[in-house]
């Protein structure tokens, strides 16, 4: 047992080590050369913009904005948006409101505003060192050392209006390691942070039977179930130091981020698809461990336990598939004539789930093609009367990670994540105009190049 615990420590050390030397060795960031234009905001001595921490305030007015806020007005027409210190402080009617003096003010004519998108699955937040598969479990790995902030796939994300990211390791194991919650179009590492651990991945199903000489379900349930009861022990060992009723533990890092999952200060994404396994997510990782996690992927009749996913709080992040076929006649997938095709979220929506958002798995589905995952889903049935689709993108998702207190809506108080947009934001043909980070402004079509 010492053995083994001493072989993961140094072979931890050992990737940490090589991943950030590949980062110090990408540091000058040679991929694309800089646009002086687009990252004025990354001058020293330039002063503050208008919004931007330390700069005059900002005042946007446009014809309608999409407030998605959890409950209340979900759409405010001719909205004046004021803007400080990097923070939204108000979002009303023009008519109702006024602009305070020495603010900037931005007419965006018949131009519409919304929160910047948020993706819970992204691969391409830095070097794609992300898939190190030592283990069955490996918790202990971070993708953090591998992070490329303003890289040039979130400068495509950016002009998308993707703002921010859960950029997490990949499925090659049942658990790849943590995440880290991202904005995508700020300078350095320490700026884009919105929280490290973003998430501790798992993934059940759909890759990690591939490891080693082939893990079947039983065996990954196994090794999942013990990986979690070797984390709840970990936690309640430093809890009862914490509280004074314990001697102070000895430090695993491979167990540290339990410490933080069963305080509920971050959750697990996992990668599950098809019924069976998405049960699996729902009745172990929820209800027997009582840990926060959503449904990634929940692909091939994975909706079936919506209902319970529903009654225990478990969201469901659907992507990159967001189409179903159902099939009729013998084999585990129907026969060879579809009889339907039918939206995925639409399927976990129509199970009565409101925690319903949408990811891209980039590179799988490109970053900046995020909004077209909820077109896809309206398309074949997904309902979009009450603003769900922009929600999904949002407003769920920023509560699903638990960083809705900082984005995922237009609200006074939060961080002044804006898009300026030309329409809906789930229509193809909508283009997006501006881009504001924290009250900076990060991408303008009248300034800069269209990414794609």
């Amino acid at each position: 047992m010492q053995i083994d615990r001493t072989l993961r420590a140094a072979l931890t050390l050992g990737a940490l080590t090589l991943a950030a030397h590949a980062q110090n060795a990408l540091a000058p960031r040679t991929l694309t050369p800089p646009d002086p234009a687009r990252s004025a905001y990354l001058v020293d001595d330039a002063p503050p913009a208008p919004g931007a921490v330390g700069g005059p305030g900002l005042a946007l007015m446009v014809s309608k904005a999409l407030t998605v806020i959890w409950n209340g007005t979900q759409v405010v027409d001719n909205a004046l948006i004021l803007v400080r210190d990097g923070r939204i402080e108000l979002v009303a009617p023009r008519g109702d409101a006024g602009v305070p003096a020495g603010y900037v003010v931005r007419d965006c004519g018949a131009l519409w505003a919304m929160p910047g998108m948020i993706d819970l699955h992204c691969h391409v937040g830095g070097s794609m060192d992300i898939n190190d598969m030592v283990y069955v479990t490996n918790p202990e790995l971070r993708v953090q050392a591998s992070v490329i902030p303003d890289n040039p796939n979130f400068q495509r994300a950016i002009a998308s209006g993707v703002t921010s990211v859960l950029y997490i390791p990949g499925s090659g194991t049942n658990s790849g390691g943590q995440g880290v919650l991202l904005k995508t179009g700020l300078p350095n590492y320490e700026e884009s942070v919105i929280r490290d651990p973003g998430s501790l991945k798992v993934a059940q199903w759909g890759n990690p039977e591939r490891w080693g000489f082939g893990v079947g379900k039983t065996w990954e349930n196994f090794h999942l179930r013990d990986m979690f009861q070797q984390g709840r022990a970990y936690a309640a060992k430093w809890k009862a130091f914490e509280d004074g009723k314990g001697p102070k533990p000895e430090h695993d890092p491979r167990l540290d981020v339990f410490r933080e999952l069963f305080s509920h200060r971050t959750q697990v994404s996992t990668h599950t698809q098809v019924a069976q396994v998405v049960m699996m997510t729902i009745l172990m990782i929820r209800k027997e461990f009582g840990i926060d996690v959503y449904i990634d992927h929940g692909e091939w009749g994975g909706y079936l336990y919506a209902e319970l996913a529903k009654e225990l709080g478990v969201p469901g992040i659907i992507g990159p598939r967001n189409v179903d076929v159902a099939r009729t006649g013998p084999g585990p997938w129907g026969g060879a004539n579809p009889e339907k095709m039918t939206a995925i979220a639409g399927e976990y929506q129509a199970r009565g789930m409101e925690m319903v958002g949408f990811n891209t798995d980039s590179p799988v589905i490109p970053q900046e093609e995020l909004f077209l995952q909820s077109a896809v889903n309206v398309r074949y049935g997904f309902k979009n009367d009450d603003a769900q689709a922009v929600r999904g993108h949002t407003i769920v998702p920023a509560k699903t990670a638990g960083i809705d207190k900082r984005v995922g809506s237009l609200e006074p108080g939060k961080d002044a994540d804006i898009v300026i947009l030309s329409g809906d934001p789930s229509d193809p043909r909508t283009s997006v105009e501006m881009v504001f980070i924290e009250g900076r402004k990060v991408y303008d079509t009248a300034r800069d190049v269209r990414r794609f």
